[in-house]
């Protein structure tokens, strides 16, 4: 039985590939966790230092090598570098704030953004102009630095805000929409457009049992005024 020669070299520089983009994601996991924790020290000081807590819950995850790739690919970039990469894709790090109210998607996005060393890249606020599909969210990419070894480095983390009604109808069209490999049937997509319309009546509905309940002044409910990063999709 004949051995197969091996190419130290293709093996030694495919160790390197790994090794830097095991580098390169690790970057944006640190800045996750940034977020995270600055998420985490509002949510401690809502729930001891206030009497109403805002968070619900806390969600992040990182791209898989695959999904960078595949959005690569939809992006239509051929033979990227990490630079590119960077450039280019914006929510490699994700973190997904789930609120209770609507007033409160907007008052966490305030606290956090007003951060000294948080940078607003965009927002794309679709809970004021919602997807044609129904979908409400607002997204902000934000820039935190991370301090490593090497020195500082701003890292872009997306960061999305819903309420729960939002969170709910959003899994649920996922999971239909994955059923069925994006080609959903023409009643159902109409039945999640009803669907979302209705969590937008709950939302709504909460709020004002919530307000009556404990005595707390109407707020607001739009976004904070147009800004030249706000902008709606």
């Amino acid at each position: 039985m004949s051995a197969i020669p091996v190419d130290e070299a293709m093996i030694n520089e495919a160790k390197e590939l790994r090794d830097q983009l095991q580098r390169f994601l690790r970057e944006y996991e640190f800045g996750m966790r940034e977020v995270e924790t600055k998420i985490s020290i509002l949510r401690d000081e809502f729930t001891h230092d206030h009497a109403y807590n805002p968070i619900e819950h806390v969600k992040s995850r990182l791209k898989s090598p695959d999904s960078i790739v595949e959005k690569l690919a939809r992006k239509g970039i051929e033979e990227p570098d990490f630079d590119r990469i960077r450039a280019d894709i914006t929510d490699i790090a994700g973190v997904r704030v789930t609120c209770s109210f609507v007033a409160d998607v907007y008052r966490l996005f305030d606290l956090l953004t007003a951060q000294d060393d948080v940078t607003v890249r965009t927002v794309k606020d679709y809970i004021a102009h919602p997807k044609p599909n129904g979908y409400k969210s607002l997204h902000a990419i934000i820039e935190v630095p991370v301090f490593l070894s090497t020195g500082a480095l701003s890292v872009p983390v997306e960061v999305q805000f819903r309420t729960i009604a939002m969170d709910f109808w959003a899994s649920l069209e996922h999971k239909i929409y994955y059923k069925f490999s994006n080609r959903v049937p023409s009643h159902l997509v109409q039945s999640l457009s009803d669907a979302a319309e209705a969590a937008a009546e709950l939302d709504s509905r909460m709020e004002r049992l919530h307000r009556e309940a404990h005595g707390v002044p109407r707020r607001q409910l739009p976004p904070p005024p147009p800004s030249p990063r706000i902008v709606g999709v």
